[in-house]
């Protein structure tokens, strides 16, 4: 059994970091000049809107699936979390919620009023604001990738627990 936990914790971190990883390198392409001539510059951004979308509801998932398997590594195994896979874990479900529930919403609003806006003066700040806005989720992603390459790492490398308890439980 805790050969099935260790899979299933690895293949969420891959996942979860695969994902990531995505967004920064494959998202672009839907604003190539192939698919811009297909679908207008607006057309490419409200593709890119329902891709990170879909991108957001995965990564509340995979940090629901690594938080159960933290939960399950406690209870089967009977070993405690380690507090820094806790911590890293929460803090990038943080960083997902935040950005799903917050930054996304905003940059939605923005992208739309800086192509149907309904002055050129709106258009023009907003494609001013939403430019610094896209450019710190890229940072920001950037970082959760770092966080997601980390706990991938620490998932896929077995925690050296002892084979029997501590010599302090043993009376004589």
């Amino acid at each position: 059994m805790t050969a099935i936990l260790r899979f299933v914790g690895i293949l969420n971190a891959a996942v979860w970091c695969g994902s990531a990883i995505f967004l920064t390198i494959g998202l672009p392409a839907v604003f190539s000049p192939d698919l811009k001539r297909l679908l207008t510059a607006p057309g490419a951004g409200f593709a890119a809107e329902a891709v990170v979308g879909r991108f957001f509801v995965l990564q509340y998932w995979c940090a629901a699936i690594a938080l159960a398997h933290l939960a399950g590594e406690w209870l089967y195994a009977g070993r405690s979390p380690l507090r820094w896979n806790l911590a890293l874990v929460t803090a990038l479900l943080a960083v997902a919620l935040a950005g799903g529930l917050w930054a996304q919403p905003k940059m939605q609003m923005l992208h739309k009023d800086k192509y149907f806006g309904a002055t050129a003066a709106r258009q023009t700040q907003a494609a001013r604001e939403f430019a610094v806005w896209h450019g710190a989720a890229e940072t920001v992603n950037l970082l959760v990738i770092g966080g997601l390459i980390v706990y991938l790492w620490r998932v896929s490398v077995p925690t050296e627990y002892p084979r029997f308890g501590s010599f302090s439980k043993i009376r004589g």
